[in-house]
C-alpha cells in the first residue's frame, strides 16, 4: 500500500489560492461514516485556501456508482470551475466491488474529457473499514483533503493556461 508510512494529506508545497473559484462537491451517502469525514476534509481544504463558503455547492447521491451522473449534473446545471467526487467502496465477498470501482473510475475520467472540467477523484477503494477510516481523517490523512487540493491545482492550471492563451492571441493580432 502506497500510504503505508505517509500521511498523504501533507503537501510538499503551498496550494494556489482558491479565492474566486467555485467548486461542486458530490458525495455518496453509502458508507456515510467515511464519506462525511471526506466531505469535512474537502470543505476544510477549500476554505483554508481562500474559497468562500458560498462558492461551495454540495449535493448527495445514493452511492459511489452514482457519483458520475451527479458530477455531470453539477457540471451541466451549475457554474462551478471544478467538481470533487467523494465516495467509499469497501471490498466485500462478491465482485460488486470491482464493477463499482471500474465504472466510477472510467465514468469520471470520461466526464472530465467530455466537459473539459477538472473533476477530482476522492473515492476510497479499500479492503476493509479500518483502511477507509485510516484514509478518511485517520493516520494516512484524508482523501477529501487530497481531492480538494487536486481540484484547486487543476482549476489554477486551467485558468493560467487560458490566460496565457489569451495573451498569445493578443500578441498575434
Amino acid at each position: 500500500m502506497a500510504t503505508k508510512h505517509k500521511n498523504l494529506s501533507t503537501f510538499d508545497s503551498p496550494l494556489p489560492s482558491a479565492a474566486g473559484m467555485k467548486f461542486g462537491i458530490v458525495v455518496a451517502e453509502w458508507n456515510a461514516q467515511i464519506t462525511e469525514s471526506l466531505l469535512k476534509g474537502a470543505v476544510r481544504t477549500l476554505r483554508d485556501n481562500g474559497c468562500n463558503e458560498q462558492d461551495i455547492i454540495i449535493k448527495q447521491v445514493p452511492g459511489t456508482f452514482e457519483l458520475t451522473l451527479g458530477a455531470q449534473f453539477m457540471a451541466q446545471y451549475t457554474d462551478v470551475d471544478a467538481v470533487i467526487v467523494l465516495g467509499c467502496v469497501i471490498q466485500g465477498e462478491t465482485r460488486h466491488f470491482d464493477f463499482v470501482c471500474q465504472g466510477v473510475t472510467q465514468g469520471i475520467t470520461q466526464l472530465m474529457i467530455t466537459w473539459n472540467m477538472p473533476i477530482a477523484f476522492g473515492v476510497l477503494t479499500t479492503e476493509n473499514l479500518q483502511q477507509a477510516i485510516d484514509r478518511a481523517g485517520g493516520k494516512y490523512g484524508n482523501k477529501g483533503d487530497e481531492a480538494a487540493a487536486a481540484a484547486i491545482q487543476m482549476v489554477a492550471m486551467q485558468l493560467a493556461m487560458a490566460k496565457e492563451d489569451e495573451t498569445d492571441r493578443k500578441e498575434i493580432n
